[in-house]
């Protein structure tokens, strides 16, 4: 999980620790000479500052750099980012079923747990429950609750980033403006012991395309990824960040009519999500006689290779890539990701015959439409990348270094 890439690091003195760790960890400056040439800091001011993230237990030496002068002498000494200071908790919430893991702060799982927990149980419940997933968690991993330096939240539904507070999620009865973050909180020191940490709440398909994005396409300036699973929801990441919207609804094409009569779980009738998501392949194979609940029977079924269930999962990725042709026209994206339940071989063809045929060529000619990497880990990965940015960014650093009086 490296630092935002494109960031511009303030100049003179108001150039702050926070800034010298951006630029460390970024890699667009990692020896202390490099670090003076890209802020104008004097060779003191730097050291003074980096004293300070080298006592948080933040930053640490490496090995020694190549030598610049053609007169030899030591090489440079370089400087990294130490990822064992902290650790990070995530879960990815889906309607049935959820996912925990401990990751390091460079993205690397430590322990991980899948089980059953249905949203429609309620905040409460759902959110008491993965405090007490996260404490068996830690203890797998070896790690004190005290280590935890934040808790990032991929959830089934719209958010607004300013509050972590779901708005109007079809899929979640009973979450609309629930105070997810001091409840997640609460139940994680319930169980551990622990101070409050921040706790940080995204759309899943929105955290699944950061991870995705970071993890594999760094270098694409526009990334967009479209989860299928018992819904439909997009995550668009833009010159390294997600775009959410003014609220948090960006994305969300699960509800774009299609001029079917199927009624939607929005209360609307003729959405995406009605007709072509896996809980309306899963619909279609139950009325055939098929046993089938979710996306995620679905997505069993056609590893089973059913071939009703292949054959529903290629007209439901038609269904989908038509809408993406709007998307890709307008967005103009490098890499086009399909990821959750259905994202198959059926689907993957059903997407691209649609889309290639109804999108100009000219917004398809540098397109990639790749399936997920990161798989069942993509929104574990990106939540916590979105609790690492947060915490380690330039402003956030200064508040933390002086709280701990460093």
């Amino acid at each position: 999980m490296a630092g935002s890439p494109g960031r511009a690091v303030r100049g003179g003195g108001q150039t702050s620790a926070g800034d010298l760790l951006e630029l460390v960890r970024s890699g667009r400056a990692v020896t202390r000479g490099a670090l003076q040439q890209a802020t104008g800091l004097s060779r003191a001011t730097v050291g003074q500052r980096l004293d300070r993230l080298f006592r948080a237990g933040w930053l640490r030496e490496g090995a020694g750099g190549p030598v610049d002068s053609p007169l030899g002498g030591r090489p440079a000494v370089t400087l990294e980012f130490d990822g064992s200071h902290a650790v990070v908790l995530a879960a990815d919430l889906d309607t049935r079923h959820a996912r925990a893991a401990v990751l390091t702060l460079t993205g690397e799982i430590l322990a991980e747990h899948a089980g059953t927990l249905v949203v429609e149980e309620g905040p409460e419940t759902v959110l008491g429950e993965l405090g007490g997933w996260f404490a068996e968690l830690l203890s797998e991993a070896g790690h004190r609750a005290a280590e935890v330096c934040g808790i990032g939240l991929a959830v089934p539904g719209p958010v607004d980033s300013e509050t972590g507070r779901v708005v109007q999620p079809p899929m979640m009865p009973g979450w609309d403006g629930y105070d997810i973050t001091g409840r997640l909180s609460r139940a994680f020191g319930e169980r551990t012991g622990a101070p409050a940490v921040p706790v940080l709440v995204d759309n899943d398909a929105n955290l699944m395309a950061y991870g995705e994005q970071r993890t594999g396409h760094p270098d694409c300036a526009a990334f967009v990824l479209v989860k299928v699973s018992t819904g439909i929801g997009a995550g668009v990441v833009v010159d390294g960040s997600v775009y959410r919207g003014v609220d948090g609804g960006a994305g969300d094409i699960g509800h774009i009519r299609v001029g079917a009569e199927a009624l939607c779980r929005c209360g609307s009738y003729g959405c995406l999500a009605a007709v072509a998501s896996g809980g309306a392949v899963a619909r279609r194979l139950a009325e055939s006689g098929v046993p089938a609940a979710s996306g995620s029977d679905v997505r069993d079924l056609l590893a089973a290779g059913h071939p009703q269930a292949a054959a529903l999962a290629r007209e439901a990725g038609r269904r989908v890539g038509d809408v993406l042709a709007t998307v890709v026209t307008l967005l103009n994206p490098g890499v086009l990701m399909i990821a959750g339940d259905l994202a198959g071989t059926p689907f993957l063809t059903g997407v691209r015959e649609l889309l290639y045929q109804r999108a100009l060529p000219r917004s398809t000619a540098r397109l990639d439409v790749v399936t997920s990497r990161l798989g069942d880990q993509a929104a574990l990965i990106g939540a916590a990348a979105l609790v690492v940015e947060h915490l380690y960014a330039p402003e956030r650093v200064e508040e933390r270094l002086t709280e701990m009086g460093v």
